[in-house]
């Protein structure tokens, strides 16, 4: 009982892996958009993409950040790579897609943010392929 209530982490490497997965799977789910041409469809006709005369590769490289940093994330593999790419998909998405108002509207894509930093600065753990691969370099 007095581990629950230190300061000291409770099973750290676990969770850390199991929420870098559950997030991978997240983006996965949301990149998988980019197979659907009728989704895809929807979201160059947005109003924030309407003026853009790159609005095409805008929105299929902003979907296929998020299907590649999602496999990334959950099999565990570059995660330093895949979180920089998560963050800077989700910022744009925050800040230039949205109105940048992180406390409401635009609240889920900034918190998917301050979860690729956790990534970014935490490394993918004993639970990926980053730890299998070089494992030699993590001694």
């Amino acid at each position: 009982m007095n581990k629950f209530f230190s300061s000291s982490p409770l099973w750290q490497n676990n969770r850390v892996a199991l929420i870098r997965m559950t997030v991978g799977i997240f983006l996965i789910y949301h990149g998988w958009e980019l197979l659907s041409a009728a989704k895809m469809n929807e979201y160059l006709k947005g109003d924030m993409f309407k003026n853009s005369s790159s609005r095409k590769l805008i929105v299929y490289a902003g979907k296929a950040a998020e299907l590649i940093s999602g496999v990334f994330l959950l099999i565990g593999l570059f995660t330093r790579i895949a979180a920089a790419i998560l963050t800077g998909t989700m910022l744009y998405i925050a800040f230039f897609v949205g109105h940048g108002k992180i406390w409401s509207e635009d609240q889920y894509p900034f918190l998917f943010v301050l979860l690729g930093f956790v990534f970014f600065f935490n490394g993918g753990g004993r639970w990926s392929t980053n730890h299998l691969l070089f494992k030699a370099n993590n001694n």
